[in-house]
């Protein structure tokens, strides 16, 4: 029978069948000895084959159906290995925050470099709206419009307030989304705003670091009431890249890529080679300084011998 994962804790998987039927599934032996380079072979939103075994409930994967589409990140715990974040998305949504903590823009922008990666439509929005003051408020406005530019959409929210939930859950509805962001933006907040039944683990921001506490072990996808489903995952201190060299990256910026083609080179990475479009574009304010800047610094942390 088929199913979609639901939940992956390393070695065990809840499938939900065709019929709403939750198993408690393990992947078949043999399929361990595949090549297969991810630390998760099995992730979250896979469509699978399972059949019945041994205990009730209780089922074994036989298959794991091709992927439209995945979101990798590198391994936490090996440098040089990927793990699969969630797949067959439809979306992906960044929760960042300006303050309590702040959520930096070279993680944002690794974030939606990697949804662009896997072509996946990313959204990002900005939680705590009531703690923000002018300067944040100001903050904001930037982010949303050199964001709204290069064609990704921003929104405010204040889970605290419960301001802009209404709108984010019409931005959710009949699609399959991932959310990620830092830990302590209020990820787990909102989802128990949005499916107060299910009542996630949330923690206070460390005091001492400003940082948030991990809450999410591991990913889990919950259906949306009235259609869609949602990803949960674990809060990330940061965003590794995988797979993708320095000449690579700049397809990976929107404003970037439509210019690629009138730099003087084919391998132009846009730091110091002359005739070069993008630097270009920057002197002429047609992409924004802050955005040229991140990518120099994802540039400089692409280790290039690794592929």
């Amino acid at each position: 029978m088929k199913g979609t994962v639901y939940k992956s804790t390393g070695s065990w998987y809840s499938v939900k069948d065709e019929t709403g039927h939750f198993w408690n599934a393990r992947m078949k032996g043999v399929m361990k000895m595949d090549d297969i380079t991810s630390t998760n072979p099995v992730a979250v939103g896979d469509l699978v084959e399972i059949e019945e075994e041994g205990a009730e409930g209780a089922a074994m994967i036989k298959t794991i159906f091709d992927r439209n589409n995945y979101i990798n990140r590198q391994s936490p715990r090996f440098k040089h290995q990927h793990h699969i974040v969630a797949s067959n998305l439809d979306q992906s949504l960044l929760v960042a925050t300006l303050k309590v903590p702040r959520t930096s823009q070279g993680f944002m922008d690794r974030f939606l470099v990697a949804s662009e990666m896997y072509h996946v439509k990313p959204l990002i929005v900005f939680n705590k709206s009531d703690l923000y003051g002018k300067k944040e408020m100001e903050q904001y406005e930037q982010f949303r419009s050199m964001y709204d530019t290069v064609g990704y959409p921003v929104r405010l929210i204040s889970v605290e307030k419960r301001e802009g939930i209404e709108e984010l859950k019409t931005l959710l509805k009949d699609k399959t989304t991932l959310i990620s962001g830092h830990s302590g933006v209020g990820k787990s907040s909102l989802l128990n705003l949005i499916f107060p039944d299910i009542q996630l683990k949330t923690q206070d921001v460390s005091g001492w670091s400003g940082k948030g506490q991990h809450t999410t072990t591991f990913a889990e996808m919950y259906d949306l009431p009235g259609g869609g489903r949602v990803i949960d995952t674990p809060g990330m201190r940061e965003f590794g890249l995988v797979d993708i060299s320095k000449q690579e990256l700049s397809h990976y910026f929107p404003e970037m890529r439509d210019r690629l083609k009138d730099c003087q080179f084919n391998n132009c990475v846009h730091m110091n080679e002359p005739s070069c479009a993008i630097k270009e574009a920057v002197v002429k304010g047609e992409i924004h300084e802050d955005r040229y800047i991140s990518y120099l610094g994802i540039l400089d942390s692409i280790e290039e011998q690794s592929y």
